[in-house]
């Protein structure tokens, strides 16, 4: 079945049956709900119906939840790895919402439940909280702007490593630990053996130069350097 010709009615059979068999006397829109599914007094399930993952259908899913804690989004079931990549983050978003996710298989009406509702409780991880505060307080000044994108961002290693390439624009070739010395980065040694930003050429074990690239970026982040050579 082509995705124009798909229709949300397409998906109401699969679902009835699902619920049904589960022991629900399941009723098609009732008041704003697509589907509603009732049993031995138990809080109602409410099915929302969509004919694919949108902003909509979790707007009217959250809004449902005003009726009930057991709420469900329905689509149907896609093949490839783009549906399956949708289905895996829609899943994630459904459990942070408290929300359920059925998907019906169109060519031979198999309704599979992926996540039951359940109320959501973030578990924050402590290695990217201490990862971020890191970063926030290693960087100098504030330089990007918020929202910024396509545009490289000047984080907390990008101004150590200018900080070794001023070093070197200022010496000439220089040893690494002379550099870590003048610079007042640690770790000068690793960031210029690293040299992930291909400002820097090795001219022998331990000692560092500045490459073209490099004398290009002491150009172009002039203003930057003068901030973090005052800050030092």
């Amino acid at each position: 079945m082509a995705p124009s010709s798909i229709r949300e009615t397409d998906l109401y059979a699969p679902v009835k049956a699902l619920l049904e068999g589960q022991g629900y006397e399941v009723k098609g829109e009732v008041g704003a709900a697509d589907v509603v599914a009732c049993r031995d007094g138990e809080n109602p399930v409410i099915v929302e119906l969509k004919t694919g993952f949108s902003l909509t259908l979790f707007h009217q899913a959250i809004d449902r939840l005003s009726l009930s804690d057991t709420v469900y989004v329905c689509v149907p079931r896609g093949s490839g790895r783009a549906f399956l990549k949708s289905l895996k983050n829609n899943k994630t978003l459904c459990r942070r919402l408290g929300l359920g996710l059925i998907t019906v298989r169109l060519k031979d009406g198999l309704a599979e439940i992926h996540l039951d509702p359940a109320p959501y409780k973030p578990r924050q991880s402590k290695r990217k909280k201490a990862r971020l505060l890191k970063e926030f307080a290693t960087r100098v000044g504030d330089p990007n702007t918020g929202g910024t994108t396509r545009k490289t961002l000047m984080t907390a290693y990008r101004q150590d490593a200018l900080r070794c390439a001023g070093t070197l624009h200022r010496n000439g070739a220089t040893k690494a630990a002379h550099v870590a010395e003048a610079s007042g980065v640690a770790k000068a040694r690793q960031i210029m053996s690293a040299n992930h930003y291909g400002w820097f050429d090795r001219v022998q074990t331990g000692i560092y130069e500045l490459s073209p690239n490099g004398r290009r970026a002491i150009a172009e982040n002039a203003e930057t350097l003068n901030l973090l050579t005052a800050d030092s």
